[in-house]
């Protein structure tokens, strides 16, 4: 009888335990590049969002512009209130009667647009939905990867303290401080926006 060497036997486990290193080791790189391929799409995917979100706003500062300066949809002619010698509808914490919606007189200490409810659609809203005055429209909420709901924004009246400003002509030198909040496709995706605006 022939008998197979024990140094051949032992050989023959030792690649059997090579084979399973190697396989578990090939198994957790893969998970890893798995991780980091989900990591990459959800880094992606929130990047998507953010942008929607300040697209949102960026086109409420629009809608609030030409809320201001017009040409508007609003019959009673919103755009007569934006002037030097017509501030008493700007109101502390801002004004949330049908026609003065959104504006607002600027407070001491904590600023007012960090006080106002961006969230707030209700009837009484002390900001405003976008084309609410205009009569604009944009595509919010449903299906697809849109604003989850219309943008809103709040017009501060503030003084204008640019020099050779709206001084010169001697009238009361004010422009308007305009805060928009855009929302991404969910609603805690959200951006606000800020700009100062002279009404020529």
């Amino acid at each position: 009888m022939r008998r197979t060497p024990v140094a051949t036997r032992r050989q023959r486990g030792v690649t059997l335990v090579i084979v399973l290193m190697l396989l578990v080791i090939v198994t957790l790189l893969g998970i890893g590049a798995a991780r980091i391929a989900l990591l990459g799409e959800r880094s992606t995917r929130n990047e998507r969002d953010y942008q929607v979100a300040w697209q949102s706003a960026e086109a409420a500062l629009m809608d609030a512009q030409f809320d201001i300066r017009g040409p508007n949809a609003d019959a009673k002619q919103r755009v007569a209130l934006f002037n030097e010698n017509n501030t008493s509808v700007f109101l502390p914490g801002c004004n949330t009667n049908a026609d003065f919606r959104g504006l607002c007189w600027p407070s001491e200490g904590k600023p007012v647009w960090a006080q106002v409810d961006f969230l707030d659609d209700s009837v009484n809203a002390p900001t405003v939905a976008y084309g609410t005055f205009t009569g604009r429209a944009f595509d919010a909420g449903g299906l697809g990867v849109k604003p989850a709901r219309l943008p809103r924004y709040m017009i501060e009246v503030v003084r204008d303290m640019t020099p050779m400003g709206s001084a010169s002509t001697g009238a009361k030198p004010i422009m308007y401080r305009i805060t928009s909040m855009g929302f991404g496709p969910r609603d805690d995706v959200q951006v606000v926006l800020q700009i100062a605006f002279k009404k020529e």
